[in-house]
């Protein structure tokens, strides 16, 4: 389906576009209880009127890694991240927003591969993404039903792990969503990386984590799925963690902080 960049059928809420001829009257997504519709009700936008005012600012954290995010910040103002690696790059979380500039600078990176997103709440305008760069959309089965803008580039996979390139893998670790995943870069950094989205979400201080149900309505995980988190988590190498938000960014010293912070939650159950 073809759609006009006139139409408002992107959320101003979570950002997540909708690829249909009508949207809802209250976007799904932000009707779950891990979000929250906006506070004066639902509003839509169209790209258009994003891409009067918006651009896509790139920081480079690593000589590998980059992360991306829409200025002025728009809906959950999440990053996204670039990483580059030898055997193709991949785009990690995705933006609501994406111009001929940003295009043309990643091109000049070596394209993209392939888009892996974190949870549903970044979906966003993937279709968009996946187009300008051909390459397929990996998203975890586990949350098909969340997907509002279905296309051919979007490729679901299953289970624990999917392994890309380059010793890089998708870390399945639920919790926040039933699909919720990682990204873990053991060759990338002093001694390894993961990207977390906010599957694990690092605190402003830096100096601990948190593992939600809901962030913005501050619902807990149960036990279990701590648990489970710490079982997939635990095994990998990495001491860097970079998270969906402009503090959530460790060089070192992250797999100490995971671990205390693991520690903590399980104690108070």
């Amino acid at each position: 389906m073809i759609l006009s960049p006139s139409a408002k059928n992107i959320c101003y809420t979570c950002g997540v576009r909708y690829g249909t001829s009508i949207v809802p009257h209250i976007c799904e997504i932000c009707a779950d209880d891990r979000q929250y519709p906006g506070f004066t009700g639902q509003v839509w936008t169209s790209y258009n009127e994003l891409a009067a005012k918006s651009t896509i600012r790139f920081s480079r954290l690593q000589s590998t890694i980059y992360d991306l995010r829409i200025t002025p910040a728009f809906a959950i103002a999440q990053k996204a991240h670039l990483v580059l690696s030898s055997s193709g790059n991949i785009l990690w979380d995705c933006l609501p927003f994406i111009d001929d500039q940003t295009i043309a600078f990643i091109r000049s990176l070596g394209g993209i591969r392939a888009i892996a997103i974190s949870h549903p709440h970044y979906y966003s305008l993937m279709q968009d993404w996946a187009t300008a760069f051909d390459c397929p959309i990996y998203l975890h089965a586990t949350d098909k039903e969340w997907i509002k803008d279905p296309g051919g580039y979007i490729e679901l996979w299953s289970g624990g792990s999917k392994t890309l390139w380059d010793n890089i893998s998708i870390i399945h670790v639920g919790g926040h969503f039933p699909g919720s995943t990682i990204l873990h870069l053991p060759d990338h950094g002093r001694a390894g990386c993961l990207l977390t989205g906010d599957s694990i979400y690092v605190a402003p201080s830096r100096r601990h984590m948190a593992f939600m149900y809901s962030y913005p309505n501050h619902i807990p995980l149960p036990k279990k799925d701590i648990e489970f988190i710490y079982e997939r988590v635990h095994p990998l190498h990495f001491d860097a963690m970079y998270g969906a938000f402009e503090w959530m960014n460790l060089a070192e010293g992250a797999r100490v902080i995971f671990e205390k912070s693991i520690s903590r939650y399980l104690s108070i159950y």
